[in-house]
């Protein structure tokens, strides 16, 4: 949702000004990144599903 990803853009913003991260913040990261390797596993299971199918 829309509060969310402006979160995630208010801590990409600190963190690329140097500024210090609070330990929820670091907690909210990993979780987004863990989010992206699913989502990427999951591309990946569906193309080789289609290429299967070829």
């Amino acid at each position: 949702d829309a509060a969310y990803l402006q979160t995630q853009l208010l801590i990409a913003q600190k963190e690329e000004a140097g500024i210090q991260l609070q330990a929820e913040e670091y907690d909210i990261m990993a979780a987004v990144a863990d989010l992206d390797e699913i989502e990427e596993v999951n591309a990946n299971c569906i193309l080789m599903a289609n290429l299967q199918q070829a």
